[in-house]
């Protein structure tokens, strides 16, 4: 067994470990160097990374598959992404016992973006079940079960992940909503970014009883209309003005260090941080004070 499922992400939190995850997006075409080049820049520093599902619906390479290549390549745990946009119940499955057979054991479980607002808008989303569904079925076939109830020839092992919304305008909702992904047979979740300690620390108040692991995602800002952007565009994303007039005046350097700070305040009572990098992986750097450069990909 390799070391990474050893010591794995379900290990780490288990056993109480602060965890550092980081987003990354499969690249649009058959060539994974890329991709591989900056897991390779993190490995040391983050516990997994992950890997999107065809993200704003525009096409990009399988999920599993380059996590497959990351981890055997790499020696880096992934987290796959896994959306109910493309696929019906028997290509979920189908999905699910491929990735099991390839190692690949941790699961984001999301609904997925509608095909309009991606690179192929004609496209028809399936949809034949939403996330919650889908963490229903992971569990299925954690206990050795299809969907129908019919035995499989060995069960999988997937770690469970979902997404949550710290910052949503209902949390009384947005709870009830997290305790069904529960009961679904969700393990943990990466919440969209937060910004305030005061927001974290209201969120672990409500779901203290929950069964879970929550990592918090930290979105470092580059500038002041990044900040209004996500402040009024961005459904469950609240920065306060203090924080916006912070970058106003001291652009991207005022953004990490905005991030620096919040990452010292709740890392002791958070159980992990999943970064976003909004296609910049010098901010990751910078954020978690890596000192090697940023290969240059293509």
């Amino acid at each position: 067994m390799s070391t990474y499922q050893i010591h794995g992400l379900k290990e780490k939190l288990t056993l109480g470990k602060f965890v550092v995850t980081v987003e990354l997006e499969p690249p649009k075409g058959a060539n994974p160097m890329p991709v591989l080049e900056k897991a390779a820049f993190l490995k040391g520093y983050v516990d997994g990374v992950n890997i999107a599902d065809s993200p704003m619906a525009t096409l990009r390479m399988s999920p599993i598959a380059l996590a497959h290549v990351i981890q055997q390549d790499m020696g880096i745990e992934a987290i796959f992404h896994l959306t109910c946009r493309d696929r019906n119940v028997i290509g979920l499955q189908s999905e699910l016992l491929g990735a099991a057979a390839l190692g690949v054991r941790n699961i984001l479980t999301l609904t997925g973006d509608q095909p309009t607002r991606g690179d192929h808008p004609d496209a028809r989303g399936v949809y034949e079940v939403d996330s919650i569904g889908l963490a229903k079925i992971a569990k299925q076939l954690n206990e050795g079960l299809d969907l129908t109830g019919h035995p499989l020839n060995g069960p999988t092992q997937f770690f469970i992940g979902a997404a949550a919304n710290p910052g949503a305008d209902d949390l009384d909702v947005e709870l009830e909503k997290l305790k069904r992904k529960v009961d679904a047979g969700v393990h943990f979740v990466q919440t969209q970014p937060v910004f305030d300690l005061n927001q974290v620390e209201r969120y672990l108040e409500l779901t203290r009883d929950l069964p879970i692991h929550i990592i918090f995602g930290i979105l470092p800002l580059k500038n002041g209309k990044m900040a209004h952007y996500l402040n009024q565009k961005v459904p469950g994303i609240q920065i306060s003005e203090e924080i916006i007039s912070k970058v106003e005046q001291g652009g991207r350097e005022a953004g990490i260090e905005v991030g620096k700070q919040l990452i010292e305040k709740i890392k002791g009572i958070v159980q992990g941080i999943h970064i976003y990098p909004i296609g910049d992986l010098t901010m990751v750097s910078e954020l978690l004070d890596i000192p090697q450069k940023m290969p240059k990909v293509i």
